[in-house]
């Protein structure tokens, strides 16, 4: 007997199948369906037997690494991503492979090992039997057709069109790429981006292709030029620079198609830690833009963060739900933030659901930044992540605990606290609280949330000056300017914080494979396409142990520009001085449990209903020491069967959490972590749940795999 949730609205209930079987029933949208709900109506798998779900099939790619996907099902095909941006498609009730398609290749796959880059996904569009699948590689957008995975005809060039086509000439020798799938509306796709995060960003601007042609049809400018409006929330020098950029919008959009509406949620301005050249509030970084998806033209906007210092994007598309408040409906859009809070808006107006207040926050004592004085705070819901930290917060199971007391003590720690040039304990951290694997929504506006609780400590550096650097090399001028920030300046790298070392780089990859990274990045690591080539080989030089007086001429390379002498890459006078977890002597963050929640809000009362740990180390569990909660990436679906699966934490498990009290249902191994979102669907009247397991991130174990579950 099918079970539906007691609550669920009636015309939302499939019609009455034989027993057992579950509707042919598709997840045709990234995160399911253009409002980015996370949410099936399947019913298949309820609470009473979901623990009796098995393996299904499993998919391996041949490309061992971190996968994001969140797969889309479509008429029984299933449209995934590798841990190296192949595309392919397999038969989505047995994991049989279909087609494959790679850049620059054929749709067959060669079987030659790469390294891997991140995609979330991909987007489908259809009209009629034209039906076409939208991604990314590089700097491009490419489309190719969903039944062969061959170029799609009339798109582009050979099917591809470049991410900076609206960008503007400053962009051309610039870091663009994209890492999560466009927003699909009427015969628009509206694209997110992903840019350098430092002064030579490019402007993240809002972009919308045709997808029939490929043709720019409108573009957003979220750093408004003179004339347009939040311009003069810029200093003049902001423009007169052009090197300030960010803005963009990487965590990706929702749509509501009934009213045309896109909605986007943007990043912040760069560089990310010091901003001193763009003095002002910076709209339209860190904030949700209400636009009009025919034509990119503005309705409302509201901004997070102010001038933003800490690197507070938004994390995650908004997603679309219905709210009850006084006694009727109202259409409203939340967005969750890396803060740990939500934010929920009237869909239509902006007017915010709950009181919003701007508070008072420290100021900057860096010379030439002007933080600003407030930032907004939601008075409900409350937060999903703790908002402080005290030496009570401080991890009781540390062995090192009085250490760690110490730096706590000798740091500076609070709300948009502003770094300087000391120890400041950033907390939630830069992962979070929301992350980029966003929340679920259920028909009851009960909204589903993953967090990180991780402290991370920041400290700025001054950019060295040249006479400071006279001394040195020209690779390791290079690489102290380009590269030390993150890996470190003996090049030790920072497990803690993914970074490798690369005291050791040339026994793993060869110096092209190594140039091709500098230009291009890798996974998380962006590109740095206008760095000058002679810098370029200097720094292999140095890299490798071979540098010379005289640097040799310098290769090409695929994705930079012919000629780039004249640039140099831009800087600030003060730097990030790494990316550092606050961690104990064992490697476990420095703070009390638990360090991973999921936790169910209900949005027409702001009320939470329940918070659970998410995640453990069972290591502890066998000291005796409760579930902790781990790190998580990835996030949540819900379904019409009273269900949250998510699989997201370090310790390779799926989870299956009923969606009424948080209760563990239902848990199963995966081959390594699924830093990614699930996805549900039916196929011939089985209901399955899959994930992409790749691993890697936190320094767990890799995979190659998809895994499905569906009943017995």
């Amino acid at each position: 007997m099918l079970l539906v949730s007691r609550c669920l609205p009636l015309l939302l209930i499939p019609a009455v199948l034989a027993a057992g079987d579950a509707p042919d029933t598709d997840w045709s949208e990234y995160l399911g369906d253009a409002g980015r709900t996370h949410y099936s109506l399947l019913t298949q798998i309820d609470r009473s037997n979901v623990g009796k779900l098995q393996l299904a099939w499993e998919f391996q790619t041949g490309d061992v690494g971190e996968m994001q996907c969140n797969p889309l099902i479509i008429g029984g095909t299933l449209y995934g991503v590798t841990a190296a941006g192949d595309i392919f498609a397999l038969d989505a009730a047995s994991g049989k492979p279909r087609w494959r398609w790679r850049e620059g290749a054929s749709s067959q796959p060669d079987g030659r090992r790469r390294s891997y880059r991140i995609l979330r996904g991909v987007s489908y569009w259809e009209s009629g039997d034209d039906r076409r699948l939208l991604f990314t590689a590089a700097g491009w957008l490419y489309c190719v057709d969903a039944g062969t995975g061959r170029p799609a005809a009339g798109f582009g060039q050979d099917g591809r069109v470049s991410l900076k086509a609206g960008l503007g000439p400053t962009a051309t020798e610039k870091y663009v790429i994209s890492t999560t799938p466009g927003a699909v509306f009427e015969d628009l796709i509206i694209m997110p981006l992903r840019l350098s995060e430092s002064a030579d960003a490019a402007a993240g601007y809002l972009q919308a292709f045709n997808v029939r042609t490929g043709v720019l049809t409108w573009v957003f400018r979220t750093i408004p030029p003179p004339g347009e409006f939040g311009h003069d929330t810029w200093s003049a020098e902001s423009h007169r620079n052009h090197d300030v950029g960010g803005a963009n919008s990487w965590a990706g959009m929702a749509v509501d198609r009934t009213r045309g509406i896109l909605f986007a949620p943007t990043g912040s301005a760069a560089p990310d830690f010091w901003g001193g050249a763009r003095k002002g509030s910076n709209l339209f970084a860190n904030s949700l833009l209400a636009l009009d998806a025919r034509t990119g033209r503005r309705r409302w906007h509201f901004q997070f963060v102010h001038h933003d210092l800490w690197d507070r994007d938004l994390p995650s598309p908004p997603v679309l739900t219905t709210v009850r408040r006084g006694g009727r409906s109202i259409d409203a859009v939340a967005q969750t933030t890396k803060t740990g809070h939500v934010f929920v808006f009237h869909r239509e107006t902006g007017e915010p659901l709950f009181p919003i207040e701007e508070r008072p926050v420290p100021k900057s004592d860096l010379p030439g930044e002007v933080s600003w004085p407030t930032q907004p705070f939601p008075v409900q819901p409350k937060p999903f992540s703790r908002q402080t930290l005290s030496e009570a917060d401080i991890n009781p199971y540390a062995e090192n605990r009085d250490a760690l007391l110490a730096r706590f003590r000798g740091a500076r720690h609070g709300a948009f606290e502003p770094f300087g040039l000391h120890d400041t304990v950033l907390f939630p951290g830069f992962d979070g609280g929301a992350e980029w694997g966003g929340a679920a929504v259920d028909p009851q506006g009960v909204l589903y949330v993953n967090a990180n609780e991780m402290a991370w400590i920041a400290r700025l550096r001054e950019t060295p000056k040249a006479d400071e650097l006279a001394h040195l090399s020209p690779g390791q001028r290079t690489y102290a300017t380009v590269c030390a920030a993150c890996h470190g300046i003996e090049r030790q790298g920072n497990p803690a914080a993914n970074l490798p070392p690369l005291t050791d780089v040339g026994a793993r990859k060869s110096r092209e494979e190594i140039a091709q990274l500098i230009v291009t990045g890798k996974g998380m690591m962006p590109g740095f396409p206008a760095l000058p080539a002679s810098d370029r080989e200097a720094v292999l030089d140095f890299l490798l142990g071979v540098e010379k007086t005289e640097t040799p001429p310098a290769a090409p390379i695929a994705g930079a520009p012919a000629s780039r002498a004249s640039i140099a890459v831009a800087q600030s006078p003060y730097r990030l001085n790494g990316y550092q977890r606050f961690i104990d002597s064992r490697g476990y963050p420095a703070i009390s449990p638990p360090w991973g929640t999921l936790t169910a809000i209900d949005l027409s009362t702001g009320e939470q209903r329940w918070q659970v740990v998410l995640g453990e180390y069972p290591e502890l569990t066998a000291e005796g020491i409760p579930p902790t909660g781990t790190e998580n990436y990835g996030g949540p679906i819900v379904t019409a069967g009273g269900l949250v699966f998510i699989a997201a934490t370090k310790d390779a498990k799926l989870r299956a959490f009923d969606r009424d009290t948080g209760r563990v249902l239902w848990e199963a191994e995966l081959p390594a972590p699924g830093f990614a979102t699930p996805s549900t669907y039916a196929v011939g009247g089985k209901q399955y749940i899959v994930v992409a397991a790749g691993g890697t991130k936190l320094g767990t174990g890799k995979s190659d795999r998809y895994v499905a579950f569906a009943l017995p």
